[in-house]
């Protein structure tokens, strides 16, 4: 009774994968010379994995994004497979493997330094296929063929299938002809496949700015009505989906697509702010132009930083209104801090660790105006004094301090102790004459000097 239970959910057969009328593809064998992807530019795990699975019976293609980028002649990061085997062979088969995932259940093999996502072939959606009110899939654990899977992705580019045995490429969507010729198309309805999962627009405008393609007009035209649907998304899969687009290297171009396709408000209130107040537009602009010259040039980057860059002028805002109202400068920035983070915890699940890195440059900032005294030594001693000077550098570099106090820091820094104590600004209050306090008179009888009562 459970093995058919399972069967029947687990490899639903192609008929019903079929059951809405949708044809089957059919694959384009493109041949070296035409895609002039080498077996040797595949990782060698991912190699071997194919190999391993083609040798038990299975079909294994490196898939999707990593094809992508290797025919548009960028460096993949990752290499993914997907397979006819199913999570429980294809784990029969590796032993350093584990099955993840409740949406999707996938395999991650690892071999030696990396580790690779294994996936087996996905069916169509159907009648039974379990979505929201608003049509995004909840449950998809239901594996089909090839032809399915390649219908089943979201953009022809990623509908791509190589076989490092033979150096072919199986092309289910003329992907290959829209990168020679810079289209960014969806597979099927873009309205339907938007609404079956709304980060697909977000992610539609990551790889266009990417790859430099052009989004097809019937991809591009639902977007901007169907922008409220992200509101359903789990601000996890967004905040993911948001660090991969600011983390692509193409963070000021996919930017500037957000807004052009409508999606830049109420996402992220950077995104409104940019746009709409000349300062923190330059600001946010720099901090991004910065991110990626470092992701270009191979340089790692905080996630911290990026989102501490993104969101200072809501608190800047924030903690000049409440500076404003008479409080405090430490504490109203703290509660600015707070403010601003929760209000973005609604749309963005930023992680407590990210979360703490970005407070702590945060309130590093008041701490830079003070250059006298000990203050200083002991600023440069703190561990993220570095992300909390070149936090500084920006705001001077955009016109929103002057930059002559981050030159000043720069200085401090590289100088030798004696260097230091000459440059110290001289602290007016404690250069004011200090009022000589006036000594205790003793008590005529010799008795206590405490005031009475005590």
């Amino acid at each position: 009774m459970i093995r058919k239970l399972l069967r029947k959910v687990f490899t639903r057969s192609a008929a019903t994968s079929h059951a809405k009328g949708t044809p089957k593809a059919k694959g384009v064998v493109v041949s070296l010379d035409q895609h002039g992807i080498h077996r040797e530019m595949v990782s060698p795990a991912s190699r071997k994995i194919c190999s391993t699975l083609q040798e038990a019976g299975f079909t294994a293609y490196v898939v999707g994004g990593a094809v992508r980028d290797l025919i548009a002649g960028i460096e993949p990061k990752d290499f993914d497979i997907a397979t006819s085997a199913t999570p429980e062979q294809v784990r029969h088969l590796f032993r350093r493997s584990r099955i993840i995932g409740r949406r999707f259940r996938i395999v991650h093999v690892m071999s030696g330094p990396e580790t690779i996502e294994v996936s087996t072939f996905r069916a169509l959606h159907d009648d039974e296929t379990v979505t929201d009110e608003h049509g995004r899939v909840l449950h998809d654990n239901v594996y089909g063929c090839i032809e399915d899977d390649a219908t089943r992705r979201d953009f022809t580019v990623n509908a791509l299938y190589y076989d490092p045995t033979s150096e072919t490429v199986l092309d289910y969507h003329k992907g290959v002809a829209d990168l020679k010729k810079k289209s960014m198309r969806v597979i099927g309805d873009p309205a339907t496949r938007y609404r079956e999962d709304p980060v697909r627009m977000l992610r539609a405008v990551r790889l266009a700015a990417k790859l430099g393609l052009k989004l097809d007009p019937a991809a591009s035209k639902p977007i901007r009505e169907m922008a409220d649907l992200l509101h359903n998304v789990p601000a996890a899969r967004l905040f993911d989906e948001m660090l991969k687009l600011l983390a692509s290297g193409f963070a000021v171009v996919s930017v500037k697509r957000l807004r052009d396709e409508g999606l830049h408000h109420g996402l992220l209130p950077l995104l409104d702010v940019i746009l709409e107040q000349p300062q923190g537009e330059k600001f946010v602009w720099l901090a991004l132009e910065n991110t990626d010259e470092r992701v270009r040039s191979g340089k790692s980057i905080s996630p911290g930083f990026l989102f501490a860059c993104l969101l200072w002028h809501e608190v800047l805002a924030n903690w000049t209104a409440r500076k404003a109202n008479k409080q405090h400068s430490q504490p109203a920035l703290f509660e600015a801090m707070d403010e601003v983070l929760a209000s973005q915890a609604e749309k963005l699940a930023i992680t407590r660790r990210i979360a703490g890195d970005i407070t702590e440059i945060w309130a590093l900032q008041p701490r830079f105006e003070k250059r006298a005294g000990k203050a200083p030594f002991r600023l440069i001693e703190q561990p993220r004094y570095r992300a909390g000077y070149d936090f500084l550098r920006l705001r001077g570099e955009s016109g929103e301090i002057d930059i002559e106090l981050a030159d000043w820091w720069d200085r401090f820094a590289h100088a030798h102790t004696d260097e230091r104590e000459a440059m110290l600004v001289a602290d007016k209050k404690s250069d004011a004459p200090r009022k000589r306090r006036a000594p205790r008179r003793k008590p005529a009888d010799g008795g206590s000097s405490s005031p009475a009562g005590e």
